[in-house]
């Protein structure tokens, strides 16, 4: 969406609310060839209720066939091109934490993983070892690690997730992941991406090999990978793009930040997904658009837990009359990318979508699945970044376009 174009569009007095519901990792795929996936095998009666009254379709977030990462998914969600607006994963951890990221810093989301004895990786997520764990690692590298004129920062995320940051004139993010993203492989080396990266590549290798040496003898943590090197950008803010006030409730960091990248309001992390529904409803008369999101659909997609996501995405059907009581003007409710059980990562495919609203024009269809809604009106694979117009449209935010 070309952002100048819908500026002259937006009513300055519009008033309809939005809600976006996301379930991260919301996609699947059967087990078997006959069977059904996690949405359509979840008990979910106020959905499909509610998926009578809505548009469905299959959205996309980055060029179809290709697998997105959690930061470019949201970026699409959000009206943003994601191939134009890339960011790497640690600004977005490292604004989920509430670090003041500076001009002069370069971040990374880092990985505590458990590599055996020729240093292949075996677990890329440490056994998920508490976040208590992760902190205490956290501190004993910050206090060993020795790099001279380089300020160094490690802050614990969730669990296994840490933030990492260097602060010095002359950095760049113009340096490689060393996290292969997969067990059996060994991490890899970070390498420069331009000229400009050198001096920041040979800075993240002497941190790998002193931080390896004093985590040799830890179990299950007894290693670690970084990826998303990146520095903080500048881009247009999506209260002033979409012309609404908005804020977002998720109980992860990186999720708050990329809502904080484009601009939203950010609720304190929540301790469940009823207190997000609370949040909610607490603030329901001060902001127009609220994004919401559920993180553990895709925790358990990823673990390849079939049942364990089933079980999350009946919990949210739960709450869902919660958020209907609220009486919102229009309510999204999809995924950012697909995470099926079957492969226990992200994927291509594409995401199960309902937009219900008032004056939407509704489908008909009785179920809210991926089956379901290759039915529906929006089509099987549309762009995510068509979502925000749209809700727009529904809430009554945007004017007549020409004569």
């Amino acid at each position: 969406m070309d952002f100048q174009f819908i500026k002259p569009l937006l009513k300055e007095d519009a008033k309809g609310k939005i809600v976006m519901l996301v379930m991260d990792g919301l996609g699947g795929l059967p087990l078997t060839p006959e069977g059904w996936t996690e949405l359509e095998t979840a008990q979910t009666p106020n959905m499909d209720a509610l998926a009578a009254k809505s548009s469905l379709g299959l959205h996309h977030s980055v060029p179809y066939g290709i697998t997105p990462g959690s930061g470019q998914a949201h970026l699409g969600l959000f009206g943003y091109d994601p191939v134009k607006y890339e960011i790497g994963r640690g600004v977005l951890s490292a604004l989920g934490v509430d670090f003041d990221l500076g001009p002069n810093d370069v971040a990374a989301r880092g990985n505590f993983c458990t590599v055996d004895e020729n240093g292949v990786i075996t677990d890329r997520r440490a056994g998920r070892i508490p976040t208590e764990v992760g902190e205490r690692l956290c501190n004993l590298l910050k206090e060993k690690v020795q790099l001279p004129g380089v300020e160094l920062f490690l802050t614990p995320e969730k669990e296994y997730r840490f933030v990492f940051v260097l602060r010095a004139e002359g950095l760049s993010g113009d340096v490689s992941d060393t996290d292969p993203q997969a067990v059996g492989k060994k991490a890899h080396i970070a390498t420069a991406t331009s000229p400009a990266g050198e001096h920041t590549a040979e800075l993240i290798r002497d941190f790998v090999r002193q931080g390896n040496e004093i985590l040799k003898n830890e179990f299950p943590a007894n290693s670690f990978v970084l990826r998303g090197f990146a520095g903080m950008p500048a881009w247009p803010k999506f209260p002033e793009v979409w012309g609404i006030k908005s804020l977002a409730i998720a109980m992860y960091p990186m999720y708050r930040g990329v809502s904080k990248v484009v601009g939203m309001t950010v609720m304190p992390p929540a301790e469940s997904m009823a207190d997000e529904i609370t949040m909610l409803e607490q603030n329901w008369s001060d902001y127009d658009f609220f994004f919401v999101h559920i993180k553990k659909t895709d925790s358990y997609g990823e673990d390849g837990n079939f049942e364990g996501k089933v079980h999350i995405i009946e919990e949210v059907d739960a709450l869902l009359p919660r958020i209907l009581a609220l009486n919102p003007d229009v309510l999204i409710i999809t995924g950012d990318h697909s995470t099926p059980a079957k492969l226990k990562s992200h994927s291509w495919h594409p995401i199960p979508t309902m937009l219900y609203a008032k004056d939407a024009r509704p489908d008909g269809i009785t179920s809210f699945g991926e089956r379901a809604c290759i039915q529906g009106s929006l089509g099987s694979r549309f762009d995510a970044t068509e979502l925000m117009p749209m809700a727009l449209a529904l809430a009554g935010r945007l004017e007549k376009y020409g004569a």
